[in-house]
């Protein structure tokens, strides 16, 4: 994998693992008050007890128990390794002992991902440095690097393993066809992770439609969607998110953005609302938060140019311009009763990370040279532009990866910045979210190497823990367990008794 950054450097490509997404609050302790942790049980000792949907219960992977694992390796604290069938890079959920994921199959073959973030762009300008066409550059673009409808069938499926010994215990099929849309390569027909309240998953594809099925693999409803045009044909990737019976759909696309609620009872929606951002690109891959902070309960957006904030019943409450206008994959989260937005890539010349305190109403952008105001406690310009991972907040610090390898450290509550470095010489791209627990991040990179990083206010690596597979999945935190999606396994990690 090595040789393959070097030869692969590489556009334009987003990568959403959901990306893409769920991100929000039902069941599970959510980001409420300072005294819950974003593991939602602060000071138990016993970790996360279930992991409903994407970065865990309050988007903010963190955990508390003393056993997780800090070392391994092929050979080193693996409980067991199960095969994951087909493309997805949705992340593992986890209710009680149950694991759900989705992931595109096919009996042809599939366009499969090279590593980093430029190979589509370096492709392009060795195509115009021959004098090619525009309409012949675009031919040969999308035939590299394009997976479109009329070049196969997938099905798209749900698995269900056992937590204990990684066995499927089941799998249905949700879809079977062309696809209704394409995809670039490097995303996949199943990035969407799903959601879980502890009775019903809820699988989101978002060209095809919301499904929930109980744990035994019954289909409870289907609700079909219908298909919107993607920038370029990136495809789609933002996950839902979950609070009480409703679940909520964010949608940016080229044709019309909308956010959309549904009754998890019987996935009849509820509303829909149109989103205009004003910026020129629409698409977006961003997963909507559920933020319950003391004051009311929000349905917290990031799309191009904005952060746009709506009660449950749909309304718009706020809204912070001054976000990227490009390429938005970040998904908002809260700590300590502050919310924190984050977007763009690190060409951008606004890629901020704000933090906003609950309880603002119309238009709360701040100005410069300020930053800040009654309901932004700050705000920095050139802070973000992670691109693809989102910032984790951990022992009042937030770090955030950029997709080259690049970690920075600030403080939680006053944005301040204690360092910015390179991980390693070794690091080179990223598409997962950073996690942390036991005085530790840890960092996944495509090339499937965690870095493991001290949580002081200096930078120092630790080690390295290598798998050796193509990982972009977010991974997931249950117990004293630790699940990491890579292409084609589910590996749970675990400190050997």
């Amino acid at each position: 994998m090595r040789s393959l950054h070097k030869l692969f450097r590489s556009v334009v490509i987003f990568v959403v693992v959901a990306l893409t997404v769920p991100c929000g609050s039902e069941l599970l302790l959510s980001a409420r008050s300072p005294r819950q942790s974003a593991a939602g049980q602060k000071g138990s000792g016993k970790g996360v007890v279930n992991w409903p949907r994407f970065r865990g219960p309050d988007c903010n992977p963190v955990s508390d128990h003393p056993r997780l694992p800090v070392r391994w390796s092929k050979t080193e604290n693996i409980e067991w390794v199960a095969d994951v069938p087909g493309v997805g890079w949705s992340s593992p959920v986890v209710w009680g002992k149950r694991i759900f994921m989705t992931a595109a199959t096919s009996n042809q073959p599939m366009k499969q991902p090279m590593l980093g973030t430029d190979y589509s762009n370096d492709y392009l300008a060795e195509l115009r440095a021959q004098g090619l066409s525009t309409e012949e550059i675009n031919k040969r673009l999308y035939a590299r690097d394009r997976e479109m409808p009329h070049e196969l069938e997938i099905s798209l499926m749900l698995y269900c393993y056992d937590l204990e010994s990684g066995k499927k215990l089941w799998e249905r099929q949700v879809y079977h066809g062309n696809p209704h849309g394409g995809r670039h390569s490097k995303n996949s027909h199943a990035s969407e992770t799903p959601v879980t309240d502890g009775k019903r998953v809820y699988v989101y594809f978002t060209d095809y439609g919301l499904y929930a099925y109980d744990f035994s693999g019954k289909q409870v409803w289907a609700m079909a969607l219908g298909r919107h045009e993607t920038w370029r044909d990136w495809g789609t990737g933002a996950s839902p998110a979950l609070h009480g019976d409703r679940l909520f759909v964010q949608n940016d696309n080229e044709q019309q953005p909308f956010l959309a609620a549904f009754d998890t009872r019987t996935g009849k929606e509820l509303w829909r609302k149109p989103r205009n951002l004003g910026a020129s690109r629409k698409t977006g891959w961003s997963t909507p938060f559920v933020w319950e902070n003391g004051l009311r309960t929000e349905v917290v957006t990031i799309g191009p140019g904005a952060a746009v904030s709506y009660g449950l019943d749909g309304n718009e409450l706020w809204r912070m311009k001054r976000m990227a206008q490009g390429t938005v994959i970040q998904s908002p989260f809260a700590w300590n009763n502050l919310l924190f937005l984050t977007s763009g890539t690190p060409g951008e010349s606004t890629r901020p990370i704000a933090a906003v305190r609950a309880g603002g109403s119309g238009d709360i952008t701040p100005t410069e040279p300020d930053n800040r105001n009654e309901h932004v406690v700050w705000y920095d310009r050139l802070a973000g532009g992670t691109y693809l991972p989102t910032p984790v907040i951990y022992g009042n610090a937030l770090y955030a990866v950029n997709d080259k390898g690049i970690i920075s450290r600030h403080n939680a509550a006053t944005g301040e910045r204690a360092y910015r470095t390179r991980i390693s010489a070794e690091a080179s791209t990223f598409t997962a979210s950073p996690w942390a627990y036991n005085g530790k991040v840890f960092v996944l990179s495509e090339e499937g190497d965690t870095f493991v990083v001290d949580a002081t206010e200096e930078f120092k690596l630790l080690g390295v823990n290598p798998l050796g597979e193509f990982s972009m999945a977010s991974p997931a935190i249950v117990g004293d367990r630790l699940l990491i999606r890579t292409q084609n396994h589910l590996y749970s990690i675990r400190n050997r008794r």
